[in-house]
């Protein structure tokens, strides 16, 4: 499967934005897709996994009922919907996707063996 990410850009704080990973060459829906960010000279950080058929989701802890993902399945996109946004969200954010998981939270990026390329998420007054 290949991935693409989209959807990134500039945003005041308390504003919202939504990304979208597109995949090609598979049906997204047989795949467990996790969003990743990784802010300048920090760690990438899970933000939210959805599982694989039934589509259980879950977040980071810093989320806090902030972000919601979700599939698409008409277009084999998944979406991250951010709203409540602050500075501290600022960062890239990549999309992820693996077969099967060990985890059962699927917020590990060591986990994931197809990445799309990142987009760059800046909040800012």
């Amino acid at each position: 499967v290949q991935l693409q990410a989209s959807g990134g850009g500039l945003v005041q704080p308390g504003g919202s934005l939504r990304l979208s990973c597109a995949a090609s060459g598979s049906t997204l829906k047989r795949w467990n897709v996790g969003w990743f960010r990784q802010a300048p000279g920090k760690q990438r950080e899970g933000v939210a996994w959805i599982s694989a058929g039934d589509g259980r989701t879950y977040y980071g802890n810093f989320v806090k009922g902030r972000f919601t993902i979700s599939r698409d399945n008409a277009k084999n996109t998944v979406n991250l919907q951010m709203s409540r946004l602050n500075g501290e969200d600022t960062a890239v954010y990549y999309c992820a996707a693996v077969e099967f998981l060990v985890t059962a939270q699927g917020l590990y990026a060591e986990e994931y063996n197809h990445w799309g390329q990142g987009t760059l998420v800046t909040v800012s007054s």
